[in-house]
């Protein structure tokens, strides 16, 4: 019953650090996404993919903010070294970065074409196609992260 509950509760609070990374994240692509075009005028349409910098810059700030807060609240630490862990944890980042990246790109080019309106806030197809791709990978990240990296 114990393990339950502390298995439950590592789940838990790694949900509430990916909420708080996500919030990171699409708040910094929503500061990207607004501004970069400004500045970079292929920033919406870079050859087919759209809003690229944005995104990697964006998701950059969701990973670091992620890795400190995995380390403090949710894992524990596993066999590795702290540097052989840190580096393990930013190729499984890596590899989700392209990934939410690819899903950002479908979603964006194929699935979400008009606005929702929330009411109190109104979500552009660029928003929710980054919302979306950051729950399709969180999924992989937990096991990965838990299995691989944090395997005490």
């Amino acid at each position: 019953m114990k393990a339950l509950l502390l298995r439950h509760k590592q789940v838990l609070l790694f949900i509430i650090a990916g909420g708080l990374s996500a919030i990171v994240e699409i708040g910094s692509f929503k500061i990207f996404s607004t501004y970069l075009p400004q500045a970079i005028s292929q920033e919406q349409n870079f050859h087919g993919i759209h809003y690229p910098l944005s995104n990697i810059f964006s998701t950059s700030c969701g990973i670091l903010f992620n890795y400190f807060l995995s380390i403090w609240f949710v894992f524990e630490r596993g066999k590795h070294s702290k540097r052989k862990e840190f580096v393990y944890f930013m190729v499984v980042s890596f590899i989700s970065t392209i990934l939410s990246l690819s899903f950002f790109q479908i979603f964006y080019s194929f699935i979400f074409k008009d606005n929702i309106d929330l009411i109190f806030y109104t979500l552009s197809p660029e928003m929710t196609s980054k919302i979306a791709a950051i729950l399709l990978v969180s999924i992989l990240n937990y096991s990965v992260k838990k299995k691989i990296i944090f395997n005490g």
